[in-house]
């Protein structure tokens, strides 16, 4: 059983000062965690200052939480979207031409629950380029999206996936991309038919 009282953090190194972070936390506040449209160049910028690399032409949405820009490269052209966040204990890379869709969550870190201790493990993640993060998706610690694939939305991703493969469900698994577009294809139809019927059934009774 885990004993939180005895947890030890002293291995994991922040690198950089606590001022350093402190005012990060002060900018990210001011500029990233709220819903005002500031424009991506300025915040490409301040996370360039932060010792972020960030390429050309990203466009960072309202309420981006990362929390430390340090361990954070960008490539060009890539969308990040409103809500998402970046746990970068370790380093986060995300190739060129990716979007990262909204309340998308990467996280580098997890916890050993076998120890009393709860250890901290930290795992780079890796995002290669022309990748599709779906919204919601979570992309769990150690893991490489391989140039040209995919998660579906909700999709918890903690293995490496192949390049230019969908993946989807909990754990993700590999989704025939045809099979799924039709799934959704299916949803909507589903969706318009209820909706007509509905309105079928408002016209005959005389609601409308």
């Amino acid at each position: 059983m885990i004993q939180l009282d005895q947890f030890a953090n002293s291995v994991f190194k922040r690198g950089v000062p606590k001022w350093f972070e402190l005012l990060w936390i002060l900018v990210r506040s001011a500029f990233f965690m709220h819903s005002i449209p500031i424009p991506s160049r300025l915040k490409a910028m301040l996370l360039r200052c932060f010792g972020a690399k960030v390429g050309q032409g990203v466009v960072i949405r309202s309420r981006v939480n990362i929390s430390m820009p340090w361990r954070l490269a960008i490539g060009d052209h890539c969308w990040i979207g409103d809500d998402v966040t970046m746990l970068s204990l370790a380093p986060i890379k995300i190739g060129s031409h990716c979007c990262i869709s909204q309340r998308a969550f990467l996280c580098t870190g997890s916890h050993d629950f076998d120890k009393p201790t709860f250890d901290l493990i930290v795992k780079p993640i890796v995002i290669e380029e022309s990748c599709w993060l779906g919204a919601q998706s979570f992309i769990g610690p150690g893991v490489t999206m391989a140039m040209g694939s995919r998660c579906l939305a909700g999709a918890v991703v903690v293995k490496d996936t192949a390049s230019k493969t969908t993946v989807g469900g909990v754990p993700a698994k590999v989704i025939n991309p045809q099979a799924a577009r039709q799934q959704q294809n299916d949803h909507y139809s589903i969706a318009e038919e209820t909706r007509r019927t509905n309105i079928g059934k408002k016209k005959s009774d005389g609601s409308l």
